[in-house]
């Protein structure tokens, strides 16, 4: 059972607005869509953003604790733009990207265990915890042998805005150990993080593509080539 907490009423009102403004059909469409059974109010990111504002500016966390706990709580209601709110949260608190809410961070990704969910997770929580806390890799070493797809990809991508900040050998080592995988989501990750990392260094890239041609998967070289 959750404890309460001084955010209960900030993440209960969050959540009324994005009941009133629910449209069961926009819903239906949505789960359609993510392929997902997991409930939806039916408010899409424009209508989102109002309910968002109004929750950053009285949802404030002042230190790991409470930032971790308003993350979870909004985390763990049950409508797929709860979680929604929830990973926005966590990426506007952005002292809190720190090695202590990494295991908050990959219980998101475990659970949320789809696209929409992870990448946000990966790309936009976990990668900047990496910079701000390059203690945390031996965890995403780990991540990367994992039994869990999506822990593996988000192991892959999580340096996609690193840019400059880019660790390269583990971004290499991360696609070479994956080359062999079918699974869609993995290959696509491969090309993606190869393709935005192309924006920073595109010879380095380039030579990684040359060097392991003969064991990308097609969508992997395409996605990693794209912008060449």
């Amino acid at each position: 059972m959750t404890m309460p907490s001084r955010f209960d009423k900030a993440i209960a009102d969050a959540s009324a607005e994005l009941a009133k403004a629910g449209n069961p059909d926009v819903a239906s469409g949505m789960a359609r869509y993510m392929k997902t059974e997991m409930p939806f109010f039916g408010v899409q990111k424009p209508g989102r953003a109002p309910i968002l504002k109004r929750l950053l500016s009285t949802a404030i966390p002042e230190n790991d604790e409470e930032y971790q706990v308003l993350v979870s709580d909004l985390w763990d209601l049950p409508h797929r733009e709860e979680k929604y709110l929830a990973l926005s949260v966590a990426d506007r608190w952005k002292a809190f990207h720190r090695q202590s809410s990494l295991v908050l961070f990959e219980r998101m990704i475990r659970e949320g265990a789809w696209w929409d969910l992870v990448d946000h997770a990966a790309t936009r929580l976990v990668g900047p915890t990496l910079i701000n806390s390059p203690e945390a890799w031996p965890t995403i070493d780990g991540w990367i042998e994992s039994d869990d797809l999506w822990i593996r990809r988000s192991a892959i991508i999580c340096q996609i805005k690193a840019k400059t900040f880019t660790d390269r050998e583990r971004l290499a080592n991360y696609c070479v150990v994956s080359l062999n995988e079918t699974d869609f989501f993995i290959r696509k990750a491969i090309g993606w993080a190869l393709r935005e990392y192309a924006k920073t260094d595109t010879d380095w890239v380039k030579g990684f593509v040359s060097e392991n041609r003969q064991s990308m998967a097609s969508l992997s070289y395409r996605e990693a080539t794209k912008h060449f």
